[in-house]
């Protein structure tokens, strides 16, 4: 590269710096990069919500550098390596593509997961109470055995049924232990189970046409990025077949799906945000041991059940921590 192409590539980077942020660095002011591989939630709002009320008011003591991608890869590594030469105080992980993005962009910053799955696993930390390096946060892992739980309440919904059928991503390393643990639950119900598998969202129509074919009577979503990336579709498909359906949290819920049961998206967004106040404050992430999920949200859609010709029993309403009508 010649001299002069390099102070121009240089130049317009330190350009592409925003201005604010420039100034708030002159001043003092923390910032921090908010990194998503997917689109804006009611997740976030609660991680803001809960970032305001710590103290920490946007504009005035803190500047955030939000990035989401819509499922774009490529910008999720892209937007990541931004963060670091933007040099944010701390980086917020969405969920584990977006942790696992910022990792291989810094080893130095803070990083703060706010629903990764399995973190010890993929190595984002050594343990969960000793994480050691820069990466510490709340897990959306809430061990395999919620997969039970999520068996169980879907045979009391569909008591007759006899197929239920489990679209499960087989590159997230995590949800193979759940796919196992929903196997052995659907054997001790004596309900067949059927796998299908998606690791991209052209897979979802075969996959669902697959279920019909075999005549499956409900369905279990395993719930990674992926799947919530793409719950828009699978909530339509589900509707378009017929399909009673089980998910794994409650943004599936508010997007039409007929019955969610998992860790509280909010509460671990909420949880995050005392992560990034504690860091801020001048802890170290390898101090902050790492917080499995403590609130479940059973969440059920009356206006889905209706439609698909379902009587929810009152004894799994009474359970329900939100009914949709």
């Amino acid at each position: 590269m010649q001299r002069r192409e390099f102070i121009t590539l240089l130049g317009g980077a330190a350009a592409a710096w925003p201005l604010g942020a420039r100034s708030e660095a002159a001043l003092g002011i923390p910032r921090i990069g908010y990194l998503c591989y997917r689109s804006s939630s009611s997740a976030d709002d609660a991680f803001f919500a809960n970032l305001r009320a710590l103290g920490w008011i946007e504009g005035q003591n803190i500047y955030i550098e939000r990035r989401f991608t819509s499922g774009d890869e490529q910008r999720l590594k892209q937007f990541a390596s931004e963060l670091v030469y933007l040099k944010v105080d701390l980086i917020v992980a969405c969920a584990s593509a977006s942790t696992q993005a910022a990792k291989n962009a810094t080893t130095t910053i803070p990083i703060v997961f706010a629903s990764a799955g399995d973190p010890v696993g993929q190595k984002f930390v050594v343990s969960l109470a000793d994480p050691r390096g820069n990466i510490t946060g709340t897990s959306f892992d809430a061990g395999p055995e919620i997969t039970t739980k999520q068996v169980q309440l879907l045979m009391e919904i569909v008591p007759k049924a006899s197929q239920v059928a489990i679209l499960w991503n087989p590159s997230t390393p995590f949800i193979r232990t759940y796919w196992h643990t929903a196997q052995d639950a659907a054997l001790a119900l004596h309900v067949s189970f059927q796998s299908h598998e998606a690791t991209d969202p052209k897979d979802f129509e075969p996959a669902f046409e697959a279920m019909v074919q075999a005549h499956a009577d409900a369905l279990i979503v395993l719930s990674d990025a992926f799947m919530t990336l793409n719950r828009a579709t699978l909530v339509r498909l589900a509707e378009k077949h017929r399909l009673p359906t089980m998910y794994g949290h409650n943004l599936y819920a508010q997007a039409g799906g007929l019955v969610s049961y998992g860790p509280s998206l909010p509460d671990l967004y909420r949880n995050a945000a005392n992560y990034v106040d504690k860091i801020l404050r001048g802890s170290k992430p390898a101090e902050l041991p790492v917080q499995q999920p403590v609130k479940f949200d059973l969440i059920i859609n009356l206006k889905v059940a209706k439609a698909l010709g379902l009587t929810i029993p009152a004894t799994v309403l009474a359970r329900a921590d939100e009914v949709i009508e």
